[in-house]
């Protein structure tokens, strides 16, 4: 039996969060916390894979929109790859989605955009991102300094610009639909960006990789993932928005929460606590 998808009403706009499937990964990947105490945590959680990373999606619909945030990590390495099945379970095909809006482009959250034969599977869309995000991929500077998954890295995303480079559009600051706004996270990428949506008094904050392992990084913020670009900045940037998250009472989205998809932040101690929504 299939379980629905979880979503949440925000006004006029549905947000449904969409699984892309598990990332084998490892706790080794973190710095700041020993992996013991890591693990120790995940186990108290109730997480019987502690290493693996959550991948999801979330669908925008109302207002006329379709707008897809983030597209998975799609046909690479075995890793995901549930979304196209997730989005039809939703309704919704490839060629209805509007927009995709993109908090950055590691490839967990960009390999779903090419089919496997590196054509656009977003065909109608724009796909949408900070500017500083698309720099830093096409600085060759950075692409020869990087290590050999760095350089995959970079040539993915820059396959993947180039296959929908009539439709790539830039954030500019201004809204990207009437309720919809990007909000600049920077420090895991240099363009990492989140997605605050705003309607009849009600708030959900899509905030991208703030944390990879929810549980470990919302207890000790000062922990750091391999994957981020500035580790001080990405902190920072953690830090700041959980204490905003508590303080303004936000609906939390991010695409490596658990399946459940939607969270609140609550303070704990000297950190914090992530504590799966109820609808």
């Amino acid at each position: 039996m299939s379980h629905p998808l979880p979503f949440r009403q925000i006004g006029d706009f549905q947000i449904t969060a969409l699984s892309d499937g598990n990332m084998a990964a490892s706790l080794d990947l973190l710095s700041g916390i020993e992996k013991a105490d890591a693990d120790i945590i995940q186990y108290r959680a109730g997480i019987d894979r502690p290493g693996d990373i959550h991948i999801n999606c979330y669908l925008i619909r109302g207002r006329g929109r379709v707008i897809l945030v983030d597209a998975g990590a799609g046909p690479l390495n075995n890793v995901g790859g549930q979304l196209t099945a997730n989005l039809a379970a939703a309704g919704v095909s490839p060629d209805d989605v509007d927009s995709v809006l993109l908090t950055h482009c590691h490839p967990d959250h960009i390999g779903g955009l090419l089919d496997p034969e590196k054509q656009p599977v977003f065909k109608r869309a724009d796909i949408i991102l900070h500017p500083l995000e698309a720099q830093h991929w096409q600085d060759d500077k950075k692409l020869n300094i990087a290590n050999e998954r760095g350089q995959r890295n970079f040539r993915l995303v820059r396959q993947t610009l180039h296959a929908y480079a009539r439709k790539v559009r830039f954030f500019n600051g201004d809204k990207i639909a009437e309720g919809i706004l990007p909000v600049w996270l920077p420090g895991h990428t240099p363009g990492h960006t989140g997605f605050r949506i705003d309607s009849d008094d009600q708030c959900l904050l899509i905030w991208g990789d703030i944390v990879h392992y929810p549980h470990i990084q919302s207890a000790q913020p000062a922990v750091s993932i391999l994957f981020d670009t500035d580790p001080a900045q990405a902190e920072e940037t953690r830090k700041s928005i959980m204490e905003k998250a508590v303080s303004e009472k936000l609906l939390i989205a991010g695409m490596h929460l658990s399946q459940a998809g939607f969270a609140s932040v609550l303070r704990d101690g000297s950190g914090y606590r992530i504590s799966y929504a109820e609808k």
